[in-house]
């Protein structure tokens, strides 16, 4: 008999104790009545406009860095890119232009260590409202002995080559990248920026 209370005994007290963290669990979590919904926002930092330089917080800005930021803008004011192949007419410039081709690029690839850097030359059609078409050819390097402008004037106007992309690699050059090139093609006042070029009117 003995043996029968403490059997049940010990069973009692199994059962309570398994029975002891759900109660403890159902006490922490609240009822459908109590829940409160907990709702958490995210604040995305935030960006600077485009064109305007990026500051660290709490410093007062450098006025070297402003002056850098300022002309990295003015660089790219008045760039205009095209495919090769496209034509576009540019209205502000009274100018028709096709990015006819890339004629040579013997830059060098990106992931190759080279002598000298090499150059690029993009053939381009400029025509005005009141001229004939002239092919002008832009190149990344300015060498007078081997005819390469980086510049050119037209129409009142000094257009120059200021990107060429993809880059050549060792796996991909000149021939694998023809007819994929884009250009950046700047324009400016005619005595404004440089006076390098040749003139075409």
């Amino acid at each position: 008999m003995i043996h029968k209370q403490l059997f049940i005994a010990l069973g009692f007290l199994a059962f309570t104790a398994c029975q002891k963290p759900k109660v403890e669990e159902a006490q922490k979590t609240p009822t459908t009545a109590e829940k409160t919904e907990t709702v958490s926002t995210t604040t995305m930092p935030k960006t600077p406009k485009s064109g305007e330089p990026e500051m660290s917080v709490g410093l007062p800005p450098d006025q070297k860095a402003l002056e850098t930021a300022k002309k990295e803008q003015q660089n790219t004011s008045n760039v205009i890119y095209f495919k090769e192949g496209e034509n576009k007419f540019l209205k502000e410039y009274e100018t028709n232009i096709t990015f006819k081709q890339i004629t040579e690029d013997s830059r060098c690839p990106k992931d190759v260590n080279c002598i000298w850097a090499g150059a690029a030359t993009a053939e381009i059609e400029v025509m005005g409202l009141h001229t004939r078409p002239v092919t002008l050819k832009l190149s990344t390097i300015n060498d007078a002995n081997k005819n390469y402008h980086k510049s050119q004037n037209f129409n009142g106007f000094s257009i120059s080559l200021v990107e060429i992309s993809p880059e050549t690699t060792a796996d991909k050059g000149f021939k694998a990248l023809k007819g994929s090139y884009k250009i950046g093609l700047k324009f400016a006042k005619e005595n404004s920026e440089n006076q390098d070029g040749t003139t075409m009117k």
